[in-house]
């Protein structure tokens, strides 16, 4: 197909897709966003669009790549434009997206991305760059012993991470009088905001303790909860929207229509009126935070490490085998007497949208893509859970299961369906096929940093060699049958 998506083309899609309701050449930018992958393109950016189309017109994005030119080769020939498809079962209603108004490649020439964050006009920063991206050791302080760190405070004019970016860039904007823009994570972290606040100040400290205590106390970093459900984009995704759209899109993103994003209203320099739009501003995001990382995000590991155990491909798959949704029913029930109470959380309302979701058949949600960076995503989304019922006298053999369950899955990874985790290097050295599965998961838990400082960790680790051994017994499916009472 020859034409391509583009500002000079849009006019001649079908009616049918929908398209920014603005002339994008009145448009400035306002957000710098580090990590320009396909959730921040299904959620923020979409936001942001709509803002945009409602007159907004000062809150453009620069959209940035830590790492790959990847999305910026996709997307900087179509202008920053990008389709979103929203599927459902057999619907699927598309959007073109045009909230993205330049691509950056920050290994390619940093000092363009720390330029754009020095500009005045930019008053967010926004982040969706993972967990690993944080670069915390086994304390959940900053690594300063990874080489990008010792790089970025060595070398401030071409950092490598989130912190030397950001920090050089308030550095040069406190030297021009310029106020210091907002930091915004919108990454699955406990606390992000806060978690992002320590560690930039831990990062300042090492260049001068002023510093440290500029951004201790003028950088705002609201945390956020983030959520909707985005799978990597497959190349019938591509072919299929191009077909509708009539033209070519590089990169196009596919997402389920449930969409939530509630953010700590703390913004010195201003923000969109993402309220508007159905974004949640609150004094205090924590509590849903909470209910998200352990219910959606916990569930999604569960379902990822049996599913890679099961040979079961896509979440949707993983929810279609029975035992695999009694499991999750039963993780469910562990999890919600841990979340805050009288909060309005509505826990039995939210899994019941989630199973709805996990089960859109529309969604090619692979398992092995959820299941990648399990040692940086246990920890808050089941280990503190696990050792919050162990504490409080409660059973946790669903909890349990799923730490086995990833295990066993680290164990039997294929080429086919691999995973990877940042800890691959060390997990490499352990023997999972030692007779004594205690001593195992110790040293599991020893390499993780698993619930490091909790009193229940000697419990914990028992319990989880416990369901490691059954697995390994009797095979991941007997296991599942056995706990869930059909065995």
């Amino acid at each position: 197909m020859g034409t391509r998506l583009a500002d000079d083309t849009i006019g001649r899609l079908p009616a049918k897709v929908s398209q920014p309701g603005l002339d994008r050449s009145t448009l400035t930018p306002g957000i710098v966003h580090l990590g320009v992958g396909a959730f921040h393109r299904a959620h923020q950016a979409m936001y942001v669009d709509q803002c945009l189309s409602a007159g907004q017109r000062d809150w453009g994005i620069i959209a940035a790549s830590l790492r790959s030119p990847q999305t910026r080769d996709a997307l900087q020939p179509q202008d920053g434009l990008y389709t979103l498809a929203v599927r459902e079962g057999a619907e699927e209603r598309l959007h073109v997206v045009g909230s993205i108004l330049d691509l950056l490649v920050a290994p390619e020439n940093p000092a363009a991305l720390i330029a754009a964050m020095v500009d005045p006009a930019i008053r967010i920063i926004s982040l969706t760059v993972t967990e690993k991206a944080y670069l915390r050791n086994a304390d959940g302080h900053l690594d300063l012993n990874d080489p990008d760190i010792r790089n970025d405070l060595s070398d401030p004019e071409n950092p490598r991470t989130i912190y030397g970016f950001i920090v050089e860039a308030l550095v040069r904007r406190r030297a021009a009088g310029d106020a210091p823009f907002t930091v915004l994570s919108c990454d699955n972290l406990p606390a992000n905001g806060k978690t992002l606040h320590r560690l930039l100040t831990e990062f300042a400290g090492q260049r001068s303790r002023e510093l440290a205590e500029f951004v201790a106390r003028e950088v705002s970093c609201p945390s956020t909860m983030v959520d909707r459900i985005v799978p990597a984009t497959m190349e019938q995704d591509r072919a299929r929207i191009a077909d509708a759209i009539g033209m070519t899109d590089a990169w196009p993103v596919v997402t389920e229509p449930f969409s939530d994003w509630v953010i700590e209203d703390r913004f010195p320099q201003g923000r969109p009126e993402w309220e508007r739009f159905g974004v949640t501003m609150v004094e205090d995001v924590a509590p849903f935070e909470i209910r998200k990382l352990r219910l959606l995000n916990g569930a999604h590991s569960a379902i990822a490490y049996i599913g890679q155990l099961l040979g079961l491909k896509t979440v949707s798959d993983a929810m279609a085998a029975t035992d695999v949704r009694q499991f999750i029913d039963g993780l469910w029930r562990e999890l919600i007497p841990t979340l805050p109470q009288d909060k309005g959380l509505e826990p039995q309302l939210y899994t019941a949208k989630l199973t709805a979701r996990f089960s859109n058949t529309a969604l090619n949600h692979l398992t092995a893509q959820i299941a990648n960076d399990g040692s940086q995503k246990l920890p808050q989304r089941i280990i503190e859970a696990a050792c919050e019922r162990l504490s409080a006298g409660a059973s946790a053999e669903y909890l349990s299961f799923v730490v086995a369950a990833w295990i066993a899955a680290l164990q039997a990874r294929s080429t086919e369906y691999a995973f990877s985790d940042p800890l691959d290097s060390q997990l490499a050295k352990i023997d999972f096929d030692a007779s004594d599965h205690t001593q195992t998961v110790e040293v599991i838990f020893d390499t993780t940093g698993f619930a490091k400082a909790a009193q229940e960790r000697s419990k914990l680790i028992q319990l989880v060699a416990n369901q490691l051994k059954t697995i390994q017994t009797i095979g991941p499916k007997q296991a599942l049958q056995k706990l869930t009472g059909k065995a």
